[in-house]
């Protein structure tokens, strides 16, 4: 999706809208797979997730909405706002994974 808005893939408007409705999808999902006492051993997820886990709510809270307003721009075939859109998207990712993510 990246690519297409920076020019290195050619913008296909219908691809970008499914990936954009996929992503809305699954950013329900994500939340579900982070349990209390799962944070040592073979994972990249911090335990200060559990330290903060409000914040950490909010974050993902905050994914779906992004997401949500992007999958919507993306039916608009505006590409000033579908860009602006996927950039507030990949914030919110960005946000969550600096703080509770390994490096």
């Amino acid at each position: 999706m990246s690519a297409m808005l920076k020019g290195k893939k050619e913008m296909n408007a219908e691809e970008f809208e499914q990936r954009a409705t996929n992503i809305a999808a699954l950013s329900h999902l994500p939340l579900e797979g982070f349990i209390d006492g799962s944070y040592s051993g073979d994972t990249e997820a911090l335990a200060k997730i559990e330290q903060n886990k409000s914040d950490f709510v909010d974050k993902m809270e905050a994914l779906k909405v992004a997401s949500a307003k992007l999958a919507m721009v993306a039916k608009s075939g505006d590409k000033k706002a579908i860009k602006t859109a996927f950039g507030q998207t990949a914030k919110t990712c960005k946000s969550c994974h600096k703080a509770y993510k390994k490096d």
